[in-house]
């Protein structure tokens, strides 16, 4: 504990802040797209809005853990564990009231149900956590957030198209499929959480290209007598 309240500022100071507060920004403009614009609320158009709002604030979400100075902090004594799992406890209250506000900007009368939706905002945002502890974990890049958006983005755009449709997650309100796509979206949630889970230790660490091995001797083959 006393280890975690000497981090919080220091890993405060350092989140990258900008990336997620644009997307929570766009996030909410187009949550409350139908409100601002001042005309007859569409259900449909209220949820499709509402699921766009949730894929702009993931896409903020995957430049969390950029850290420019990766390198220079790799040999510090705190696990990387501990710091990335702090990053996200300053995140998850300012998602918590950023997802409250997204909700609230929807038009009461055309709301979709809330508990639906925020197991869909859930699994996007943890799916976009995970991407980017994956590329952490298996790449030295030190900022690997646009690629992770990029890829995030790509994958939200595709694979709507290329699932078969007794699968669909993107079903809307009074489709028969409702309940069997979000119990879909519950899995997406777990897989999404256990992979996060999974790339929480320190980064693999790979032997250069041409590495040579040293003996005991210091020479870089056995001593000759």
């Amino acid at each position: 504990m006393r280890v975690t309240r000497e981090l919080a500022l220091p890993v405060l100071r350092a989140l990258p802040w900008r990336a997620p507060a644009a997307g929570a920004g766009l996030g909410l403009l187009i949550a409350g797209a139908q409100r601002l614009s001042g005309g007859t609320p569409e259900p449909s158009l209220a949820l499709t809005l509402l699921r766009t709002a949730i894929l702009a604030y993931a896409l903020g979400l995957a430049f969390l853990l950029d850290d420019p100075a990766r390198h220079t902090t790799a040999t510090v004594p705190t696990r990387r564990a501990l710091r990335t799992a702090l990053r996200l406890a300053l995140v998850a209250p300012v998602t918590a009231l950023w997802w409250t506000a997204a909700l609230l900007l929807v038009p009461s009368q055309v709301r979709p149900p809330v508990g639906a939706v925020t197991l869909e905002a859930a699994a996007t945002c943890v799916l976009a956590l995970a991407a980017g502890a994956a590329a952490v974990r298996l790449s030295d890049a030190p900022a690997p957030g646009p690629s992770v958006a990029a890829a995030l983005l790509f994958a939200a755009v595709v694979t709507p198209l290329l699932l078969p449709w007794r699968w669909d997650l993107l079903v809307q309100l009074g489709d028969e499929r409702w309940g069997a796509a979000h119990e879909r979206w519950a899995w997406v949630l777990v897989g999404a959480a256990v992979l996060w889970g999974l790339c929480l230790p320190e980064p693999l660490r790979r032997r250069p290209a041409g590495a040579r091995i040293r003996f005991p001797s210091g020479t870089s083959s056995p001593s000759r007598t």
